[in-house]
């Protein structure tokens, strides 16, 4: 379970399931067009830029993920692209303007929030969890805002770890048996969350080290609840999706669809044997509770991209916040390919460090990074085993890199 369902943000970003080529891009009726740019000189420079991102993210599903769909925003305007298809049982080609579940890049939501909190001086980002959700959790006098944040509070994570709110899913009979029971439609509150997290020793002293841990957003999305009286997702709904016209874009709660078009996501059966089997089970329907505040949104690239840029831009954040959100923590010591500050990690790329998230959820996976003058978003249905995933890894890399430093 550990690192496949986490919304884990290490340099590898995440893991995802996988399986055979799909088609290229294609743009249905309706949709966007799979390219689009609105600067109207450099047509030559801006084709040859156009191919290559399409072919980077053909790459996805040439590894094989169902589909792909990704938007950039830069100078030169906008550039969207859709690869594969959205249903594997109808073969309908995957749309660029679909919705999808954007899982952990929601913490970015989160931190934004608990940030202008923190400058309306309802909170302070040294304050313990004890001072504001009193007993509930073992040592939380020792725990800050700031180290829930960053991912250094210590705090066993339930959703991660053997032992916690899942069984075995990668034991296919565990599975099947897990999905038939209705596993994917339970609802699991923040509270039964961090009680479980509670019931297990933390990883290490407050403040001492870093370890990803949805156990830290759990607590962050109550603290919101807390202070403003609202439901994280009312309060950041409010407070972001709406001035930002983030129409595309929802906390679902406990609800288990996926409204407006989307691409439906996979979680892969493996069994071993001669040959190696695989069964493809549609996950797309689930009910999002257990992943709550450290990942239940439904976004779309258009969305994710626009928030990027307002964020980056200045819009959400004043300078001092800002620099707090951005001043990081390695995730691996004595490396900074990848560091994480508060609810915004720091992935280094062969041309420079972009600012950003990404997110796993059974069936999706998603890519939210950025610069002053370039956001890139980036949403794929992965299929497959091990050796899949890794070729998914590989080619969301190279997307990245080629979304970011191609051409410069």
């Amino acid at each position: 379970m550990k690192r496949r369902l986490a919304y884990a943000v290490a340099a590898a970003v995440c893991l995802v399931l996988a399986a055979p080529a799909a088609p290229a891009l294609a743009a249905p009726a309706g949709a966007p067009p799979a390219d689009s740019s609105g600067a109207a000189d450099d047509q030559a420079d801006r084709g040859s830029a156009a191919q290559k991102r399409r072919q980077a993210l053909t790459a996805l599903t040439d590894a094989g993920a169902a589909s792909a769909i990704a938007e950039i925003h830069d100078r030169r305007g906008v550039w969207r692209g859709a690869s594969g298809v959205a249903d594997l049982a109808t073969g309908a080609p995957a749309r660029a303007d679909g919705r999808f579940r954007a899982g952990s890049v929601t913490k970015m939501f989160v931190a934004t929030t608990v940030l202008q909190l923190v400058g309306e001086h309802r909170l302070d980002l040294d304050d313990s969890v004890e001072k504001h959700l009193p007993g509930l959790v073992p040592g939380g006098a020792d725990i800050t805002v700031r180290q829930l944040l960053n991912h250094t509070s210590g705090l066993w994570d339930p959703t991660n770890e053997s032992g916690g709110i899942f069984p075995e899913l990668f034991d296919p009979a565990v599975f099947r048996a897990w999905y038939a029971d209705g596993g994917l439609q339970r609802t699991v509150t923040a509270r039964e969350l961090v009680a479980a997290s509670a019931a297990h020793p933390p990883y290490f002293p407050p403040g001492s080290e870093w370890r990803y841990s949805n156990t830290n957003y759990a607590l962050l999305g109550l603290l919101i609840g807390k202070t403003t009286g609202h439901d994280y997702g009312q309060e950041i709904t409010r407070r972001i999706l709406r001035p930002l016209g983030m129409t595309g874009s929802s906390f679902p709660g406990t609800a288990s669809t996926i409204p407006g078009p989307h691409a439906h996501g996979y979680w892969t059966i493996v069994e071993e044997g001669a040959p190696v089997r695989k069964t493809y089970v549609d996950v797309t329907e689930q009910n999002p509770s257990w992943a709550g505040a450290a990942g239940e949104l439904i976004s779309t690239t258009a969305d994710l991209a626009r928030f990027e840029r307002a964020l980056l831009d200045g819009r959400l954040l004043p300078p001092r916040l800002m620099r707090e959100m951005t001043s990081a923590v390695p995730t691996e010591p004595g490396s900074h390919q990848l560091d994480y500050g508060l609810g915004l990690a720091r992935y280094q790329l062969s041309c420079g460090p972009v600012l950003g998230h990404n997110g796993g959820i059974f069936g999706y996976d998603t890519q939210l990074w950025g610069t002053a003058d370039r956001q890139v978003a980036l949403s794929y249905t992965g299929r497959g085993d091990a050796k899949d995933e890794e070729a998914q890894l590989t080619a969301m890399r190279a997307f990245l890199e080629e979304a970011f430093c191609g051409g410069r």
